[in-house]
């Protein structure tokens, strides 16, 4: 979200743009309600409603949007009914709120929008769907919480703005570089601590956030608390792995994970509950979640590259509340989330 916030204001820096949000949603659909996409006047984009022939329609629509800046619904139907204009066989059906953006007032509201996620604050996006009114942030108290999901009311979209969630990388050896890669395509914002400046630094993490090439003590002291912390362990060797564990249990994170085979990660299981006297049943001490170990989802991974996906995958699992089945396990049957489920 932050990176896609800060291409749009790069945009807005050179000309007027579109953008594309995802209102309403019925059925299987490719994105979810929120989902953003930016049109500029050449017809190029910044993020995805889903790609296909509905991707197609809503940028073809807004150039129309951006020549007269009326706003408009855009209608795409992916039921595959034979009898109707299609733009695809999902099964379900989008509606997709197109607004121009332009001006001083708009580079304002963007720039708002980025120090917020910068920041870790809360607020709340709202994008009334009126001609005469245009989208603002809410700006809750401290102690009032944004919504965790974007919430749809007949006349306005409520989005709250949620910093990126965080992966902490311990150990920044071999497959420590293609995960940080690909866990910043994913939408992580990226640490990477090692007490190697050889290994670690910005040359072979460039996609990082901080590189802290120091103890994981002084290195964690660094680390502020925050909900979406995530920290997987790729170290070189499992007495590095115990210093890490013997901190990190002590903090409430929502991910932690460890590379190693089933022996090492035994004995450092059992090391640590014998270092820190912790009862055979009470393995973690002010954290509920469990150490996901060996890291990652069973695919059969063998290099670098390939166990950087297998935890990848496990992180969004994680994150997103996925089940780590295949999709096709159970044909016609695939679960959707709450925010699919809401009619159009």
């Amino acid at each position: 979200m932050l990176e896609f916030y800060q291409q749009m204001a790069e945009a807005l820096k050179q000309q007027p743009v579109v953008l594309a949000t995802v209102a309403r949603i019925k059925g299987s659909v490719p994105r979810e309600v929120g989902a953003k996409m930016v049109i500029r006047a050449d017809g190029s984009i910044i993020g995805t409603i889903g790609g296909g022939a509905g991707e197609a329609k809503v940028i073809r629509q807004a150039r129309s949007v951006l020549e007269t800046g009326e706003k408009q619904f855009v209608e795409i139907d992916l039921s595959g009914a034979p009898q109707r204009e299609t733009q695809g066989v999902c099964g379900g059906m989008m509606q997709v709120w197109l607004e121009r953006w332009q001006g001083e007032t708009a580079w304002v509201l963007v720039n708002q929008i980025i120090e917020r996620l910068k920041s870790g604050k809360s607020g709340t996006l709202v994008t009334p769907f009126e001609q005469d009114r245009s989208p603002h942030l809410h700006l809750p108290p401290p102690t009032e919480p944004p919504p965790s999901s974007p919430i749809l009311h007949p006349s306005f979209l409520l989005e709250p703005l949620l910093s990126p969630p965080t992966l902490l990388i311990i150990g920044a050896g071999h497959v420590a570089v293609p995960l940080a890669h690909i866990a910043y395509q994913c939408g992580f914002r990226i640490l990477v601590q090692d007490d190697r400046p050889e290994f670690a630094n910005s040359q072979r993490f460039p996609e990082a956030a901080a590189i802290l090439a120091q103890p994981i003590s002084e290195a964690l002291d660094s680390v502020p608390e925050m909900p979406e912390l995530y920290a997987a362990l790729v170290t070189r060797g499992y007495r590095h792995d115990l210093a890490a564990l013997q901190l990190l249990v002590q903090r409430e994170i929502k991910y932690i994970g460890m590379i190693g085979s089933e022996k090492r990660v035994k004995t450092v299981l059992h090391t640590l509950q014998q270092e820190m006297n912790l009862d055979a049943e009470t393995q973690f001490i002010a954290s509920p979640q469990t150490i996901h170990a060996p890291i990652g989802l069973d695919i059969g991974a063998l290099t670098p590259e390939e166990i950087a996906v297998s935890i990848c995958a496990e992180l969004i699992k994680v994150r997103r509340g996925g089940t780590g089945l295949p999709l096709s396990s159970k044909p016609g049957q695939v679960e959707q989330s709450p925010v699919r489920e809401r009619s159009l």
